[in-house]
């Protein structure tokens, strides 16, 4: 079969037990432990001869089932009707329990597919394909297909780990990492900027063996406190050729902002989870249970907040190595929030190179009501004086309007962008703001400018909004209503926060 063809059954069956109500996110799930099983099955056959082992099924206290079969792909295809979902939900349990990606691949895992006769059909179609033997572009694109199909599902709240994948490719174009260089993303969510810095440094960079199980088993780390969505993760990772089936994963289920565990970091692109305040659910004394605002006291930060970006960014900080560079995703606030906003900003600005901002539009995101930005800033040495001397902001966001089906944003969109950038030598940059005709998008402020706003604030914008004075100008309908929709849901979330804030005084 073509890889066409391949992917269309793929999604054919997505669609066909969706109507037995298994969300894509369900189905996406059970894909990826069929998936694993099955890759593993080949590695274990000529001519790879991997020797991987599995063990046998063990009861709900962990124990060793007398006469057992052995959890593997084999056994499992040779199932059906109640046998195969009987052995299928032993067989998730006890891989749970294992060690390294094994386990953590299956970790919590449950048979979501109840029908019998369906889950057989899945087992058909991934057991008709020899999978290592098809190419990492194509299993990473049908595994990637289905992660956007299960972050466009807004039921499942997914899309709050789906990056647009234009923008994390315009990211890493700008950032270009090198060969035997580390890349982390303490939030990586599926591993959305692992994927695009792997495929850049394959297509930029002729890699001799060294330089590939570099990239391979030692280039990329993160952090995903989710555990269906780290699964996903080292899935994904895994179909795109990175990391061993038999190895330790090098993505942390720990929630990274916990503690500082010493391991610096050449790059780290990231886009923190949405949501201002970090907090746990607790249950007290009375059974109730309620919200804890969680306020990270660590020694390397600067100021101690329960703002969740503002925690990131110092922790991104703390993760550099000296000669660090860093891309990070982070909303509106943290660009003019006073208070602690304030005292980070103008940390940042002292011991860093913050050297680029690009203003996102809205209608990007799966999350409604998010306004972006994209902070780049290189790590630098201590000093008494301040390390960054100049911003330069790019304005993608007034006069552009984007939708997620409609109109999607492009990295065509944003290549003036990455021109701009110049990310061969980002010292030598010219501005296309012409005070005499009030355009373009690229402007210079100086550390100066910047410090002598209010609150050091870095939300700036220069170019006329046209929707406001020309109707002429005003987008199409469709998009006019999603803004609207957008703007309403970010002003409900901001008087949660008001109210929350109100109730705990």
């Amino acid at each position: 079969m073509t890889d066409a063809t391949i992917i269309s059954k793929i999604w054919n069956l997505a669609g066909v037990l969706r109507d037995d109500g298994v969300s894509y996110g369900d189905y996406l799930e059970q894909i990826t432990y069929l998936l694993f099983l099955k890759m593993a099955d080949e590695l274990n056959k000529p001519p790879y001869n991997k020797g991987l082992h599995f063990p046998k099924l063990k009861d709900v206290d962990g124990n060793e089932i007398k006469d057992a079969e052995v959890c593997n792909w084999e056994n499992l295809a040779d199932k059906r009707g109640a046998e195969l979902e009987s052995f299928y939900s032993q067989l998730l349990r006890t891989l749970a329990s294992e060690k390294g990606i094994l386990g953590q691949i299956f970790t919590k895992s449950q048979n979501k597919i109840q029908d019998p006769a369906k889950l057989s059909r899945v087992i058909d179609m991934i057991n008709r394909e020899d999978w290592n033997l098809m190419g990492a572009d194509i299993k990473g694109k049908i595994y990637e297909g289905l992660l956007q199909k299960n972050a466009e599902d807004t039921k499942s709240g997914a899309g709050q780990y789906f990056t647009p994948r234009a923008l994390i490719k315009t990211m890493v174009a700008c950032v270009q990492p090198k060969p035997e260089k580390t890349i982390a993303d303490p939030s990586c969510g599926t591993g959305g900027f692992f994927l695009a810095a792997y495929d850049y440094i394959v297509e930029k960079h002729d890699l001799n063996r060294e330089q590939k199980a570099f990239l391979k088993n030692q280039t990329f780390y993160g952090n995903e406190i989710v555990a269906n969505t780290r699964r996903m993760c080292l899935m994904n990772m895994y179909l795109h050729n990175i990391g061993e089936i038999d190895g330790e994963s090098t993505i942390s289920p720990n929630d990274s902002l916990i503690t500082d565990d010493g391991k610096r970091f050449d790059y780290i692109l990231a886009n923190p989870p949405f949501g201002k305040k970090s907090s746990m659910t607790i249950t007290n004394e009375d059974g109730d249970t309620e919200k804890e605002d969680l306020s990270y006291n660590r020694q390397d930060f600067w100021e101690t907040t329960s703002n969740k970006q503002l925690n990131f960014l110092q922790h991104i900080k703390t993760q550099l190595k000296a000669t660090g560079e860093a891309a990070v995703v982070l909303p509106d606030n943290v660009l003019f929030e006073g208070g602690a906003g304030e005292v980070i900003r103008k940390q940042l600005l002292k011991t860093t190179e913050l050297h680029t901002v690009l203003r996102l539009p809205t209608g990007i995101f799966y999350a409604h009501g998010v306004k972006a930005n994209v902070l780049f800033f290189n790590n630098k040495p201590g000093s008494k004086e301040h390390q960054t001397k100049h911003i330069w902001f790019y304005d993608y966001r007034t006069n552009i309007h984007h939708t997620l089906k409609k109109k999607p944003m492009t990295e065509a969109n944003l290549a003036d962008f990455v021109a701009c950038y110049n990310p061969e030598n980002i010292y030598k940059r010219k501005e296309t703001w012409s005070e005499e005709n009030q355009e373009g998008r690229w402007r210079k402020y100086t550390y100066e400018d910047i410090i002598e706003r209010d609150k050091t604030s870095l939300d700036i914008f220069w170019i006329k909004d046209k929707s406001l004075t020309d109707l002429d100008n005003l987008p199409d309908p469709d998009i006019l209503a999603g803004e609207i929709i957008e703007n309403i849901e970010a002003g409900l979330a901001g008087f949660k926060e008001i109210m929350e804030t109100l109730n705990e005084e």
